[in-house]
This record gives structure tokens, C-alpha cells and sequence, in this order.
């Protein structure tokens, strides 16, 4: 007769044979693995995953029933909206079982080497291009007003101090260029003019830029450039840098992956990446005041990008403001050459 022992031991190894079953079987299909494919880019509704790939949103629930329960996919509120994404993959955070994390890295790993179909390409770039729409519109129509707006959740004065010392301490080998995605009104142009010989500030909304040379005037910084365009801008202009910034831009950027991946080609070797961003929060009413797509950001999920886009996680900091949000100072760095 078996023992206690042996008896869960057989229990346990039926269990888990059970649950690796599910977890194979659930990559074991195309539009599974075309579904994963494209989460690996950032996350996505139900909708927008239904309009990619033109099935029914009943048909999408199923698939994406099947991807959860193996562990593949994890969700995520957004407001009244869920989105989906891969599993962050991350033994330390307690992953049930680390056999299986080498097993779906490996898938994860292989699904990023195979180029997304063109029609699927083409129907993606066109839902990026939506979102930006809708936060370009944004700041468009309420630019002479972001100030009161953005006071609602984190004026600069706020956390304005801590990060431009982060700025002025940042471990650089050169000090020559920096870039700073989306400066905004040129808070914290000033800072990095005294730094670095020469600044790029990228902003798609010309509302912003407006803003932003006006203070670039007043402040009479004369080694500030102001472009209106995207980070594809800077990496047709073949522009290094030893430092590029995005402050409290990347709730409004339409894939926030894509910013690692892209700060990742912008950097010279040993340069650094300076990210200022919300940590995850649930104030809806963000998205309708101050044109927030995203509400905040979960650390692991900065993290997780960073290290897909084999950028060093260095410095983080956290800063909690009186009216319940909270910051997240992040530093990333582009391995030495």
C-alpha cells in the first residue's frame, strides 16, 4: 500500500501533467499563437483583438479563455475596459511553476522572431494610429489649459525637484546629446540644457511645442532643438544620444513598448533611459480630463519591457502624492560597448 507521501506525489504529478497539458494544447493553434504573437507588442482589448484579426468577439472570449487558463495570458482593467497581454514571465514573482517558465520563454522567444502578416500589420499600425488620433485631438483641443488639468493628478512642482536631480546625478559617460520624448511645456528643458552641449525635444502635438518654445524663449536656451514628429524622427535622423527622457508621457503614447524598444536603437552605448510615469492607479475620470490612455503602470511592466528591449534596469524611486497617485522614477541603461 503507498504511503501519504506517495500518494500525493502520484496526485501532484497527475495535476500537473493535467495543467501542461492545457498549456501545450492552448499554443497547439494558429490563431492562438497569431494571438500571442501580437500581445507580445503591448496590450489590447477584446475588440481590438476581434477588429485585427475580423472574428467575432465570442470567438475571441473563447481563444483568450483558453490562453488564461494556461497561464499565457493575464488581464488587466482599464477603467470599464479589460485588456490582455502576455504573462510577464519572472520566476522571483512566484511563477507556480518554474519548468513551465522555460517551456512558455522559449515559446515567447520564438513568436518574436516571426514577423506579424502584412494585412495584420497593416490593421495594427492603423489601431496605433487611432490612439494617437484620439491623444493628439487631446492636447489639441485643451493645450492652452494642461497645466490646470494636469495639476489634477501630478503637477510638475510636485515631483519637478526630484527629478531633475535624478537628471543632474545620472552616471554618464558623455553628456553630449539629450533626447526628451514629449518635453511637454519644457519643464524640464532647462535642467537638461545645463547638462548636456546639445537637446532634442520630440513632440507630436505642434498645440505642445508651442508651449514649449515660448518657455525655451523666456529661459533664452540657445542649445534646445524642438522637433514635431515621433521617435521614428530621431531614428531616420540616425540621432544617438546618452540620455533620452520620457516624463510623464508614457500614459500617452499609443504602444508604451515600443518606447524601450526605440530608446533602446536612440542611445549610445552605456547611455541611459529616464522614465517618469504613473504607477497603476484606477482614477478613470484621467482619461477624460487630462487624456490619459493608459492609467498608470504596474513597475514589472516597465521592467519587463526594458529587459525584451536588453536595456539594464538601474536607479527606481517612488513618490507618493497626497491625492493617491504615485511615481515611478525609472533608470535604464544601454550596455556598454
Amino acid at each position: 500500500m503507498l504511503d501519504t507521501k506517495a500518494l500525493n506525489l502520484v496526485s501532484n504529478t497527475a495535476t500537473n501533467i493535467d495543467a501542461l497539458a492545457a498549456h501545450t494544447k492552448a499554443s497547439a493553434d494558429p490563431l492562438r499563437l497569431n494571438i500571442l504573437r501580437i500581445l507580445g507588442e503591448g496590450s489590447f482589448g477584446v475588440l481590438e483583438l476581434c477588429e485585427l484579426f475580423e472574428i467575432k468577439q465570442s470567438s475571441m472570449s473563447h481563444h483568450l479563455k483558453i490562453l488564461a487558463n494556461a497561464g499565457l495570458v493575464t488581464t488587466r482593467r482599464e477603467g470599464n475596459s479589460i485588456f490582455y497581454r502576455r504573462s510577464l514571465l519572472n520566476v522571483n514573482a512566484g511563477n507556480p511553476n518554474p519548468a513551465w517558465f522555460d517551456l512558455t520563454q522559449v515559446l515567447f522567444r520564438t513568436l518574436d522572431t516571426l514577423a506579424p502578416g502584412k494585412i495584420i500589420t497593416e490593421r495594427l499600425q492603423g489601431l496605433y494610429q487611432e490612439r494617437a488620433k484620439n491623444s493628439q485631438e487631446f492636447f489639441t483641443k485643451h493645450a492652452s489649459e494642461f497645466h490646470e488639468k494636469q495639476d489634477l493628478i501630478a503637477s510638475h512642482e510636485q515631483y519637478g525637484e526630484t527629478l531633475e536631480d535624478l537628471v543632474a546625478t545620472l552616471n554618464l559617460q558623455q553628456t553630449r546629446t539629450a533626447l526628451e520624448i514629449g518635453p511637454g511645456e519644457g519643464y524640464l528643458l532647462n535642467a537638461l540644457s545645463q547638462r548636456f552641449q546639445q537637446v532634442i525635444g520630440l513632440d507630436v502635438s505642434e498645440a505642445m511645442l508651442k508651449k514649449a518654445r515660448l518657455k525655451v524663449a523666456e529661459q533664452n536656451l540657445e542649445n534646445i532643438e524642438l522637433v514635431l514628429g515621433d521617435c521614428k524622427i530621431a531614428l531616420d535622423q540616425a540621432i544617438q544620444a546618452d540620455l533620452v527622457t520620457c516624463n510623464m508621457v508614457l500614459h500617452h503614447v499609443p504602444a508604451p513598448k515600443e518606447i524601450f524598444n526605440h530608446s533602446a536603437k536612440l542611445l549610445k552605448p552605456g547611455g541611459c533611459l529616464l522614465i517618469t510615469d504613473l504607477c497603476a492607479h484606477d482614477q478613470v475620470w484621467a482619461r477624460e480630463s487630462c487624456g490619459d490612455l493608459w492609467l498608470g503602470f504596474a513597475p514589472e511592466d516597465l521592467t519587463s519591457w526594458a529587459k525584451e528591449a536588453q536595456l539594464i534596469e538601474e536607479q527606481t524611486q517612488f513618490l507618493a502624492l497626497r491625492n493617491g497617485f504615485q511615481i515611478q522614477f525609472r533608470t535604464f541603461r544601454r550596455a556598454a560597448a
